[in-house]
């Protein structure tokens, strides 16, 4: 058994919740960072602190058509090499659906060293058998494929019966994970109203009619949105567009390490100090 010195944290209380294994591989409960335009020494200190705790990193939107292609390179082999999954915004490949340009698109971000990649259909149109060849194609180029539901527009909430069917569909043709749309403001589109609260109703009902919800990645750029799904679906609830300085407070409160989950850890009943 190995000792625990004194530059080390006790097990215990690296994860009181016991419920956050320490390989990424092995863990459930993803955490997808958005990364809207760090620059390369931000990029690097963040991966060394919270790439451990990450799993996901998108770059948003079509930002990653403004980076240099050498500073692209660098910042995919970076994140590469520290485990994660780097994919650009869907609203890229939409972009590249729109000018008829997938297939030199794809070729592109293969050849960049893109791991990843996002279909969706916020802004645009696809039909069924387009967004299922999509996903095929990618996974076909070897790429980690996560879909999108939902549209960006103001006022764009969840139909949890559209919600399923999509759902079912993106698995079955291979996606890995299906993501719901919150936008990175989280205000006023899918699950959340105008203030950034979730609607309770709507998330009950996505729930009831989505076979394998284990299989949903919740968009929740603010940490109230944070804490309601962990409150309600557990330390190992997917979440998305979470901005890279939450990283570590995310990981904190899916361990029981901050004050808004502490009942996470194990110890349920209120400590009393004896003399």
């Amino acid at each position: 058994m190995k000792i625990a010195t004194s530059e080390e944290w006790q097990t215990a209380l690296q994860d009181p919740s016991g419920k956050r294994a320490s390989n990424r591989k092995s863990r459930t409960g993803l955490t997808m960072v958005i990364d809207k335009g760090m620059g390369p020494h931000a990029f690097s200190d963040f991966v060394q602190l919270g790439g451990p705790h990450v799993d996901i990193v998108k770059l948003a939107f079509g930002t990653s058509v403004l980076y240099s292609p050498e500073l692209l390179r660098d910042k995919l082999k970076t994140a590469k090499e520290h485990g994660l999954i780097v994919m650009p915004g869907g609203t890229l490949l939409e972009a590249a659906v729109q000018q008829q340009s997938v297939g030199s698109f794809l070729d592109a971000i293969c050849a960049f060293g893109f791991n990843g990649l996002e279909i969706s259909d916020g802004t645009i149109e696809l039909d069924r058998g387009r967004r299922t060849s999509l996903i095929k194609e990618g996974i076909k180029r070897g790429l980690y494929v996560v879909t999108e539901y939902g549209k960006k527009a103001a006022g764009s909430m969840v139909d949890p019966d559209e919600l399923a069917f999509t759902a079912d569909c993106d698995l079955e043709a291979g996606a890995a994970l299906v993501t719901v749309e919150a936008r990175e403001s989280g205000m006023n589109v899918g699950l959340f109203d105008s203030e950034g609260n979730c609607q309770e109703e709507a998330l009950q009902e996505a729930l009831a009619k989505v076979g394998d919800a284990s299989l949903l990645m919740w968009e929740a750029p603010l940490k109230q949105q944070q804490v309601y799904l962990l409150q309600q679906l557990g330390s190992n609830v997917h979440l998305g567009n979470i901005s890279p300085a939450d990283a570590l407070a995310l990981e904190a409160m899916r361990r029981g390490l901050r004050s808004d989950t502490f009942h996470f850890g194990h110890a349920s009943e209120p400590y009393i100090y004896m003399i």
